[in-house]
């Protein structure tokens, strides 16, 4: 198994006045040319939003990009009909493919929002656009790691899919646990975002907000800390 610790405090920042950000990768202004992506996934942002703001309408194309919100709500809103607030608890997936607009407002007027969007490179390009949001009860299963994200081809229903072999779970567990995860695919890699909290990794502490890119395993443990909250993407590592 091969490690590398992306600690929180290395993410590239930005501070716009009403958009505070951190990249996990090069984004916007902020190029580190060792932090392009891990594998297919591209971008994760971590945002805070004013209230009363939001990214206006703008372009994606050939793109898969998850958002989900951790404090508050978005309004969306796009070229393909779709249009509706996503909230704390809820996970949004859109496919670009070939080319779609949206805007992503805060819902409230005074209450800043916090999200992560992640954007994956697709396994087919040119598709038609789509748009899917779902409501996850991660609170109330502790200790799991709960898919909120799969292959179109391997989805049991309950996950939102994407057009990547790529699997996201979410789960907050409890202090003084263990848990294990195996790869789904052999030769993924994984790339854990610790949300909160404070665990261990191959003898390696993260604590909120640091990363860990994951690669050369078929399984691994996560010592838990203190109660902690886990963002854990599997993706593949090349185009392949």
């Amino acid at each position: 198994m091969t490690t590398q610790l992306f600690a929180s405090n290395t993410r590239g920042t930005a501070d716009f006045g009403w958009l505070k950000a951190n990249f996990s990768f090069s984004f916007g202004n902020y190029y580190n040319p060792e932090r392009v992506q891990f594998g297919m996934l591209r971008v994760l942002n971590d945002d805070t939003i004013s209230g009363g703001t939001g990214f206006g309408t703008h372009g994606h194309a050939n793109m898969e990009i998850i958002t989900i919100p951790m404090e508050g709500g978005l309004m969306h809103k796009d070229s393909i009909g779709n249009e509706g607030v996503i909230r704390f608890g809820e996970v949004q997936v859109m496919s670009a493919g070939t080319g779609v607009e949206h805007s992503e407002m805060n819902a409230s007027q005074k209450d800043s929002a916090k999200t992560l969007q992640l954007w994956v490179f697709p396994d087919k390009e040119d598709v038609t656009p789509r748009y899917d949001q779902k409501s996850f009860d991660i609170e109330n299963q502790i200790n799991t790691f709960v898919n909120i994200v799969s292959p179109k081809n391997n989805n049991d229903g309950n996950a939102l899919w994407v057009y990547q072999k790529t699997f996201f779970y979410l789960g907050i567990f409890a202090s003084n646990t263990t848990t294990t995860y195996e790869v789904k695919i052999p030769q993924n890699g994984v790339y854990l975002f610790l949300l909160e909290g404070e665990i261990e990794v191959n003898n390696q502490t993260l604590k909120a907000r640091d990363a860990m890119g994951i690669t050369d395993f078929d399984q691994f443990e996560i010592k838990i800390k203190t109660q902690s909250k886990i963002l854990l993407v599997e993706v593949p590592m090349n185009h392949g």
